[in-house]
């Protein structure tokens, strides 16, 4: 289908362009990416800067990602539009599974719960599970993304600050945490029994775009009602992190309307 306006989708295709594996990006690269012209590069990502969702270093002449798009990013996650994006998948398989469902990304040291739905039981808490903080080392839900970081930047993050004790089952030691964190990379999943709540267990997977894990979706229960159907749901929550992935990922035209 052609993009309704040219120069929106050149811009658009551009700035879609910085990712972890493109950080920064000349002029001539831009030109030589999307086939055009280098002043029709130049003026798209001038536009771009002059805007905020860009900034360029005079030394090198080059691009990154501008403070522009922390805010937009920022205040589509705070203002609920992350949660309307993934409620759906939740409620579905919350429906199919009858447990809790919840889906939670990094924040600092901690997990923190984006959205939930609830599962046949009812809610596990009297105000919700959105906004909740999970602790690196304590649980499930934090495990399985924690788990899939470079062992350096988990350590980084981890081991420079005491850890509490939430409960008699929960882990502070390094070594033991690393052993609990190699699972999450050999099996695919996390599960915790009363790491951080006494009386709850977690099933919890990473939820990756691409290669890159962006976060975790859980299913949370009393630890009864869990641990004997641990086998059986693996799959469907499984099921549940790919939709989940492919709703995070942003939409890839390939090059810029007019380019090659």
């Amino acid at each position: 289908m052609r993009p309704p306006l040219q120069t929106a989708d050149r811009l658009l295709s551009v700035l879609q362009s910085f990712d972890r594996e493109h950080p920064e990006w000349g002029v001539s690269d831009v030109a030589k990416e999307f086939g055009l012209d280098k002043s029709v590069a130049q003026r798209l990502l001038a536009a771009l800067a002059y805007r905020g969702f860009l900034v360029s270093d005079p030394r090198s002449r080059r691009y990154r990602l501008g403070p522009a798009v922390w805010h937009l990013a920022h205040g589509w996650e705070r203002d609920g539009g992350l949660a309307r994006l993934v409620g759906p998948p939740l409620q579905v398989l919350a429906a199919d599974t009858g447990v809790s469902t919840l889906f939670a990304v990094p924040d600092g040291i901690h997990m923190r719960c984006v959205a939930s739905a609830e599962g046949a039981e009812g809610p596990l808490r009297v105000d919700g599970l959105a906004g909740e903080l999970y602790p690196a080392h304590a649980g499930a839900t934090s495990r399985a993304y924690f788990g899939m970081l470079a062992p350096r930047d988990r350590a980084a993050l981890l081991y420079t600050r005491p850890m509490a004790r939430f409960s008699e089952r929960t882990i502070v030691e390094p070594a033991a945490l690393e052993e609990r964190f190699a699972e999450v990379r050999r099996d695919g999943h996390a599960y915790s029994e009363g790491e951080y709540d006494p009386d709850t267990a977690a099933l919890a997977v990473p939820v990756a775009v691409g290669r890159r894990a962006v976060g975790t979706l859980s299913l949370v229960a009393s630890t009864d009602a869990l641990r004997f159907r641990r086998a059986e749901l693996v799959g469907p929550l499984l099921r549940g992190a790919v939709e989940l992935g492919r709703l995070l990922t942003p939409r890839r035209p390939g090059p810029a309307a007019g380019g090659r």
